[in-house]
Formats: structure tokens, C-alpha cells, sequence
């Protein structure tokens, strides 16, 4: 349900999201989890540890994959991607803090066919925005909320780890 509030719990949220993650985790096997820098890579270390799946834990950046590059250019905090366990026959969380076009999702996911053919690739979100423009939707999300083109969701960490989202004005024309 759509929420407008200027500031989320992004604690709240997260618990819900661990508890959903949990559950459609319960029973698979080969199951890993694999977070887009640098938001998403924040929550995929937190949800690694709470599903003690640390040693099938990975990290992407989707900066050279996305369909937007030879515009925008190569961003100047690029993080390496590592992924160091088997994707064959893996089912994948993949962990993204905001959904809002699906396109980084789409990036993320060739990303992910460059290091094998997972059986299953599940998306969650700590907030989906929507705003979609591909047939992207997440099988886990701590929130839905609606927000206007010229706003953008932040996720932040202090240095406890613990996340804050807040809404800003987007200052600038890039799609998340």
C-alpha cells in the first residue's frame, strides 16, 4: 500500500523483509544471496548473516551492464563484483534497496548470466517506488510507496550499521 511519509523505519522494513526472505528461503536448497552495490550490498550482508548464508553471499555493480551507460558514463564509485561461489543451479536473491524502473534489475541479472545459469532468481527490495518501465516486480519488498518523478529514495548507514531511507529531491535526471 502506497505510503507518502517523508521518513521510513528502514529497521522495520528490514525485519520485515528478512522475515519474507526467510520464508521463501525455507527449504531450498543451494539457495545464495547477491546484493547490488552499494544499498543493496548493505542489506545482502545483513540478510547473509541473519540466514547464516555468509559463504553464499556476493556483490554486484551493474555500472558497466546498464542500457544507460554510454549516456551517463562510467560512474566514479565503481565497487568490484565478486561472486564467489557456484551460480549453476543456485537459487539467487538478488538485493536491491530501491526498485523503481526495473532496469538496474535487468542489468543485475546479465550480470549474474555471465557467471552461470542459476535455477531460480528471486528479487527483494527494501522499497519499491514504483515507476516501473520494465516487467520487473520483487518477490520480497519491506514497502511499497509512490513518489513523484523528481523525488528518489536514499538509503544511508551510519557507521553501527543501521540504515535510515528518507525521501529527497532528485537534483539531477538519472533513473535508479
Amino acid at each position: 500500500m502506497p505510503t507518502t511519509n517523508h521518513d521510513f523505519d528502514a529497521e522495520a522494513l528490514y525485519r520485515a523483509l528478512l522475515e519474507q526472505v526467510r520464508t521463501g528461503l525455507a527449504g531450498v536448497p543451494d539457495a545464495a544471496i547477491v546484493g547490488i552495490h552499494s544499498g543493496g550490498a548493505w542489506l545482502a550482508e545483513r540478510l547473509a548473516s541473519d540466514l547464516d548464508l555468509k559463504a553464499r553471499l556476493g556483490f554486484i555493480d551493474v555500472s558497466f551492464y546498464r542500457d544507460d551507460y554510454a549516456k551517463k558514463g562510467l560512474h566514479p564509485d565503481v565497487k568490484p563484483t565478486h561472486i564467489g561461489f557456484n551460480v549453476d543451479g543456485a537459487t539467487i536473491v538478488l538485493v536491491d534497496d530501491v526498485l523503481f524502473t526495473g532496469r538496474t534489475t535487468r542489468a543485475a541479472i546479465n550480470v549474474l548470466f555471465d557467471y552461470g545459469r542459476p535455477a531460480c532468481i528471486k528479487l527483494a527490495a527494501l522499497a519499491d517506488r514504483g515507476g516501473r518501465e520494465l516487467p520487473v516486480a520483487p518477490d520480497f519488498v519491506g514497502v511499497r510507496t509512490s513518489l513523484a518523478r523528481n523525488q528518489l529514495l536514499s538509503l544511508a548507514r551510519d557507521a553501527a550499521g543501521q540504515l535510515s531511507l528518507t525521501i529527497e529531491d532528485d537534483n539531477a535526471d538519472s533513473e535508479q
